[in-house]
């Protein structure tokens, strides 16, 4: 094996001193994995295994900047005194440009940008990747603090769920999810547990939290948790449509937060933590009941008493006098209860719900719609939540239709009643309604179907061919269909013509008087 230099060695060993990965010593020295890995595997010899025919066992010689015992020194940071941290080891090929990279860091410019300015302005004959790491380097060493975000009284609270303590449950111990809204201002708390993270869940646990703090906040900051959020989004997250409607009817605004970024909800985060670790921790409990019931008793004899670590106040103490006053009045009436899920349109019109089937407007069939139902309604809404249907709650196995909802060329046209068949007949002309209408008196019920059988045939007729024949069907008394097809297939029945006595074309007879006087002198004559 090749022997390292002593710099590399301590290198090597200051930064595995530091939890440094293998592959990350190697990438930041520029020397071969399997290099580094045998010097890992030289060092966890024994020392009598290592010190034979190895002169890896000979203590390095600590570079400047570094202690006795080979741990790199921390270095303070001066005004202008370049980067804010040193690599033991070989020194960075940047550091002589280290001023220029941390004015450049500090203004927000890329590694690229960086080591573009280097080349061009400074002559810099390294790599990118020596400037990228550097950059890498100084930008964690120079991180930007966290700002402290503190809301006035009634204005947020934040929502999220944790685990609660183990319950007995039919011989076997089961865990629930613990629900826990926390004030912001104040850190008053409400907790509860619940079996699932279903929406209703979620919203009823919103409504008790509410219920019990005796107002509502501007704002709810809650997790991206699937029962309330569809789609998660830092700029345009996407609710599930429930919870927006709870939102609506308790006067709050509901914000997701970023996902992946605890921190924005820092104040639930330690929130759960206190009540997991302070009430629950060791615990187990006989049903769901007595949990919710130890943890109303808690809240109120231990979290409500205690001094906060960040507002050094009782937290009681601030929630009644300085936050319940701002919070917002609650509704009358609790939010009503209801089932909602997204739902196929099949293709005879209609959606299952609660196996009951209930009918759509045919343009939905095929799309996706989303139904609510309750105990008495089911409402049925397009994708824009737009109510497109409401039929009365039915039960299974039933259909419900609304004859609005069937299509024109669908629709039987004993469906539509007399009165539109009637009207359909009077289109047609004067004889052709009257015959309808007196055929109708005298067949009763079986005149609907005759008049079915009429309007047929009449579109495939003239309708002054039609007329023609109802009207000597009207005189003979045909009441038949039969009458009236055999009177559109008599020879007789074709299209008559009328004589037009008076048009431009034809002359008046004295103009023919005028011409030949001697005929029409006999003419008088005769008829004299």
């Amino acid at each position: 094996m090749n022997e390292l230099k002593v710099d590399l060695k301590t290198a090597i060993a200051a930064l595995k001193k530091s939890n440094w990965s293998q592959r990350a010593i190697a990438r930041e020295l520029g020397i071969d994995r399997g290099t580094v890995r045998k010097y890992f595997q030289v060092e966890a010899k024994p020392a009598t295994e290592a010190t034979a025919g190895s002169e890896l066992s000979k203590p390095a010689i600590s570079t400047p900047g570094s202690s006795p015992e080979g741990k790199p020194k921390p270095v303070i940071p001066t005004a202008g005194s370049g980067p804010m941290f040193t690599l033991p080891g070989r020194p960075s090929f940047c550091e002589r440009w280290s001023t220029e990279i941390e004015a450049a860091v500090n203004a927000g410019l890329s590694a690229q940008r960086i080591y573009q300015d280097l080349v061009t302005e400074h002559q810099f004959a390294g790599s990118y990747q020596s400037v990228k790491r550097f950059v890498r380097k100084l930008a964690a060493a120079m991180p930007l603090p966290f700002r402290r975000m503190e809301c006035a009284a009634g204005q947020e609270v934040q929502v999220d769920f944790g685990q609660g303590a183990w319950v007995m449950a039919e011989g076997k111990r089961k865990r629930p999810h613990l629900f826990r809204m926390v004030l912001s201002h104040s850190r008053k708390g409400y907790s509860e547990v619940v079996w699932q993270q279903t929406t209703e869940n979620f919203v009823r646990c919103l409504e008790n939290a509410f219920r019990h703090f005796g107002g509502v906040t501007h704002t709810t900051v809650i997790d991206n948790l699937r029962a309330a959020v569809t789609k998660a989004d830092w700029f345009d997250p996407q609710l599930n449509p429930k919870i927006t409607l709870f939102a609506e009817h308790y006067g709050t605004v509901i914000l997701p937060t970023k996902p992946y970024t605890p921190r924005h909800k820092g104040k639930i985060e330690a929130g759960i933590k206190y009540t997991q670790n302070n009430a629950l921790k060791g615990r187990t409990f006989q049903s769901l009941g007595e949990q919710n019931q130890f943890l109303l008793e808690w809240e109120k004899n231990t979290a409500d008493t205690r001094i906060h670590g960040t507002t050094r106040q009782q937290v009681g103490h601030v929630f009644t006098t300085a936050e319940k006053p701002k919070l917002l009045p609650l509704p009358s009436m609790v939010f009503p209860a209801f089932s909602e899920a997204p739902r196929m349109v099949h293709l005879d019109g209609h959606v299952e719900v609660a196996k009951t089937y209930y009918s759509v407007p045919p343009e939905y069939v095929g799309r996706k719609v989303w139904a609510r139902w309750e105990t008495r309604l089911v409402r049925i809404f397009n994708q824009r939540m737009e109510q497109i249907a409401v039929h009365a709650r039915q039960q299974p196995g039933n259909f419900s239709t609304d004859p609005v909802h069937i299509h024109s060329r669908k629709r039987a046209a004993i469906e539509n009643g007399s009165d539109w068949l009637l009207d359909r007949a009077r289109l047609i002309g004067k004889h052709s309604g009257t015959w309808a209408e007196v055929m109708m008196k005298n067949r009763g019920p079986q005149g609907i179907r005759v008049l079915q059988g009429f309007l047929q045939l009449a579109a495939k007729h003239a309708p002054i061919n039609v007329e023609a024949a109802t009207q000597l069907a009207l005189t003979h008394g045909g009441w038949h269909l039969h009458d009236i097809k055999s009177l559109l297939q008599r020879p007789c029945a074709q299209d008559q013509f009328e004589f037009v006595q008076e048009h431009p074309l034809i002359r008046d007879l004295s103009h023919y008087q005028a011409l030949m006087p001697d005929c029409f002198a006999s003419v008088t004559e005769t008829i004299n």
